[in-house]
């Protein structure tokens, strides 16, 4: 178990001699980061295209800062912008990074797509956080509200980066450990191993799986007929003793839970369905979800 009294605070984390810019800091994205980074001890420029978005950052007390000023300033520079814009983003503001700069983007698929724009003296990181875990022992009730992380409940983060410069990538895992923070462990991949992370373990998987389950509960209430408050109760004990027994062994199902299970496999499992790890695959994903017509690796 993580001792999480060893888990720094926001406060303590960062520099005022590095400066981090943050594009797009009024999106969902950009304002949890930012929220961090105000807390840290990073020089932090904020920068924002939308007027409703600008007044929302001035609302908080922190400067409006133009993008081309910001990143031309900037160590490390936060795109927390939609990813269909990445590439459109990154093409106008990478050739005006100072040299030997990180660009941190936080979710793979632009950059595993080839959307970003290049450059030999740039560093290039992705980060995405876990979230909570299901199995994190929370101790407080701010960290049971925190369902997402970056505030109270401690998560760990999986990232890339993309060249052998230690001490550029020390810094990126400081400044991701700052806006994800209060975080447990960064954990290093490639770019291509974070993609399959994220979409296909957890979207095309994970999160399909949890949407399911909510339809298969309207279905038992509203179809079958069983009172909403005792198939909830059923659903939410039985999702958590499914995951301690599939993820962790925790306690062995039963012989007759086997055979149900077998039957919902055969029913609605497909038997390819493997097949959504194949690289043509992930290709064909990520390119649906960038709203492009192929991936340029």
């Amino acid at each position: 178990m993580t001792d999480l009294s060893t888990i720094p605070p926001v406060e303590t984390l960062g520099s005022d001699a590095v400066t981090v810019a943050v594009i797009g800091a009024a999106g969902k994205m950009g304002q949890r980061v930012s929220n961090n980074l105000a807390r840290s001890a990073y020089r932090t420029l904020y920068s924002e295209a939308s007027p409703h978005g600008q007044e929302l950052i001035r609302s908080l007390g922190r400067e409006i800062t133009d993008a081309p000023e910001a990143v031309a300033e900037a160590d490390v520079v936060v795109l927390a912008v939609p990813d269909v814009v990445l590439g459109a983003v990154s093409e106008e503001l990478v050739p005006r990074m100072r040299s030997g700069a990180i660009l941190l983007t936080l979710d793979p698929a632009a950059a595993y797509a080839g959307l970003l724009a290049r450059r030999d003296d740039v560093h290039y990181a992705v980060a995405h956080p876990c979230h909570p875990s299901v199995f994190l022992e929370r101790t407080t009730p701010e960290q049971w509200a925190d369902t997402f992380g970056g505030v109270a409940a401690p998560q760990e983060v999986v990232a890339a980066f993309e060249d052998d410069d230690e001490t550029a990538r020390a810094a990126a895992e400081a400044v991701i450990s700052t806006i994800y923070a209060p975080v447990i462990a960064v954990h290093w991949v490639t770019v291509k191993q974070l993609a399959v992370l994220e979409p296909t373990l957890v979207e095309t998987i994970a999160c399909m799986i949890g949407e399911f389950l909510h339809e298969a509960l309207d279905e038992t209430v509203n179809t079958v007929g069983v009172p909403y408050e005792a198939a909830r109760a059923m659903l939410y004990g039985h999702t958590w003793i499914a995951l301690t027994n599939g993820l962790r062994g925790s306690n062995p199902f039963s012989d007759a839970c086997h055979i149900a299970m077998r039957y919902g496999r055969e029913t609605i499992v497909k038997e390819d369905w493997k097949r959504i790890f194949d690289d043509a695959e992930l290709d064909g994903v990520i390119a649906r979800m960038l709203k492009i017509d192929g991936v340029r690796r």
